[in-house]
């Protein structure tokens, strides 16, 4: 799929195919780039159109703030922020290496709206409600992505997970979380950003209630003690 038929599909701003088109420049060419998918061809179905097709569940046409985590190489946070340049892009990352990564990516596509955060999602004590969306892509289970979303979320924030094929033991556990930590999950969409992919679901939550006191909990512990529903 090319950047043309990928801004005709979303309306990207006149400004978008340029920076992606450099962001997949960079990804090509950067030996320390966190992916292993760099070839531009494969990359612009893999990464770009991927992260675009989030554009279709309707949660983030008015987010004015944006937190990404885990955002890696920068997807989907990099791409929405050149989709979305009205709205502030936080990108979440706690490794040193990839946050260098990230700070290039930003300088090479001149965004003016994306920032880097080098941290755990639990330890980013300014970013406890402020994001209006959450965006997170191969991460961990839906029942540690809601934990790490619902405390930075404002009222009514959404969380939007990029997931594969349904598993309903993790869908489960995912609802159950939420219960617990403000949450409940309103949709899981099937997507098909290019030709050829299966299985892809982008899986919404919304912020109901308030995050109880007791959360985030310290760093690691939502991925060794995840939330059930006796918890």
């Amino acid at each position: 799929m090319s950047l043309a038929h990928l801004t005709d599909r979303f309306g990207l701003p006149p400004a978008a195919p340029g920076q992606l088109d450099r962001l997949l420049t960079l990804v090509a060419g950067d030996p320390h780039a966190p992916t292993t998918v760099r070839d531009p061809e494969v990359a612009v179905d893999a990464h770009i159109a991927d992260a675009l097709v989030a554009l279709e569940t309707g949660a983030l046409g008015d987010a004015e703030t944006i937190a990404d985590l885990g955002s890696g190489a920068g997807f989907p946070g990099l791409v929405l922020a050149a989709a979305l340049p009205a709205a502030r892009v936080a990108l979440v990352e706690s490794s040193g290496r990839k946050c260098a990564f990230l700070e290039r990516a930003i300088s090479a596509m001149g965004l003016e709206n994306a920032e880097v955060v080098c941290a755990r999602a639990e330890s980013w004590a300014a970013g406890i409600g402020w994001a209006d969306v959450v965006t997170v892509r191969a991460l961990a289970r839906l029942n540690v992505l809601v934990e790490y979303a619902a405390p930075l979320l404002v009222d009514r924030g959404r969380l939007v997970a990029w997931k594969g094929r349904r598993d309903a033991e993790e869908e489960a556990d995912g609802a159950a979380a939420a219960a617990i930590i403000g949450l409940e999950p309103v949709a899981i969409l099937p997507v098909r950003p290019w030709d050829g992919a299966e299985h892809l679901h982008l899986h919404v939550f919304e912020k109901v209630r308030p995050t109880p006191k007791r959360f985030p909990r310290r760093p690691g512990i939502a991925a060794k003690r995840p939330l059930h529903a006796s918890s």
